[in-house]
């Protein structure tokens, strides 16, 4: 079968729209076409060469659509199924699954290669070269075959534009909040960055019951998008939140800082930690340089305060379960998905799309896929 994709060759080079060839799927494997697809900013630290990555790769990891064949040995879906594309393979066996961490799963290990569990690269290109998919997903395409344990099977009736949303940065910026940070009713809490995991950050908590919630961002667009998910207060600084924190808690601190900014650094780190009240949790969310030692903090005074530093990998979520708990939330009403969806693009204005995202202009941008 034939798909148009996102094909990216070299870091700090532009999208490149191509047909290629996508391979049968095998026995476990499965024949998939993507309806709609997030524009996460995770993407970017590979094309700008933060994370290292096997070229050429299609692109996105974010993306829901419908089951059109299967291998033999199948159990999960079934041709005609909906899904939600788990960023990650989950096996169920290995030890990290079976202890309630399927988020670090084994079988997820080769996602910046670009192949399949087994080793197997999805997509041919016109000479015949493999070609990778991101996080073995490869979401920025019309078609694909993927492993079955990377589908999360949803209802008929859901919203596949908004359920792509869930396959990344909901459950990322929810749970950063309700899991790692581990928000609780009273809380003071302090997202840093509003972007698509910042804004679902403050979703998490606010569900969560935090009663000072203060959103921090440069944009002030996304300052007031975060008083409508939930902020009380909103900063332009890290310095105008340390005044806002210090004056509603009376000097004490917040009880947890999120850091969910678009590049990891170690003065983005220094003021969570500075905000952050004794025996209080810093989660840091954001990527940045693999390499670089972005965290620089004196440990005493870690010890002495009691403070947690907590990494946050899809915010502790686990897709399996968690997934489809996100969206019967959406559709109670205690999760907003539609309002997410700032722009919509073709695969065609995939660089736009992500300009606009550095830009600043959305929340959340998806391509919507033809077919």
């Amino acid at each position: 079968m034939k798909t148009k994709a996102a094909v990216l060759y070299e870091a700090g080079k532009p999208f490149e729209i191509e047909e290629l060839e996508v391979v049968a799927p095998g026995d476990r494997e499965v024949l998939v076409r993507y309806d709609y697809s997030g524009l996460c900013h995770s993407d970017l630290h590979m094309v700008k060469g933060h994370l290292p990555f096997r070229a050429p790769m299609v692109f996105g990891h974010e993306a829901a659509g419908e089951v059109l064949e299967v291998g033999s040995k199948v159990t999960n879906v079934m041709p005609g199924d909906h899904f939600v594309a788990s960023f990650f393979p989950v096996c169920g066996r290995c030890r990290w699954c079976v202890s309630g961490n399927s988020r670090l799963c084994d079988m997820g290990a080769n996602g910046l290669d670009g192949f399949l569990p087994g080793g197997k690269f999805p997509f041919r290109g016109a000479k015949g070269e493999e070609v990778g998919a991101m996080m073995s997903v490869g979401t920025f395409s019309q078609y694909a075959t993927v492993h079955e344990d990377s589908l999360i099977k949803v209802e008929d009736d859901m919203p596949l534009d908004k359920a792509a949303l869930v396959g990344c940065g909901v459950p990322t910026g929810w749970g950063s909040a309700v899991n790692e940070a581990n928000v609780r009713a009273g809380d003071t809490v302090v997202v840093y960055g509003i972007g698509g995991l910042g804004i679902n950050a403050i979703q998490g908590a606010h569900f969560a019951g935090a009663k000072n919630l203060i959103a921090v961002d440069p944009v002030e667009f996304k300052r007031d998008s975060a008083k409508k998910f939930g902020a009380t207060h909103t900063a332009a600084t890290a310095e105008e939140a340390q005044r806002i924190v210090t004056e509603v808690t009376r000097g004490v601190g917040a009880d947890s800082t999120i850091i969910t900014i678009n590049s990891l650094t170690a003065e983005s780190v220094s003021n969570a930690a500075e905000a952050t009240s004794k025996g209080g949790t810093v989660v840091v969310v954001s990527m940045g340089e693999y390499a670089d030692a972005t965290i620089q903090l004196s440990g005493v005074q870690l010890a002495l305060w009691s403070k947690r530093i907590q990494g946050a990998l899809y915010g502790g979520c686990n897709p399996v379960y968690d997934i489809p708990k996100l969206l019967g939330l959406y559709k109670s009403g205690h999760l907003k998905l539609d309002e997410l969806i700032t722009s919509t693009y073709s695969l065609e204005e995939v660089n736009k799309g992500y300009e606009d995202l550095e830009a600043g202009r959305n929340l959340r941008g998806v391509i919507v896929h033809e077919h």
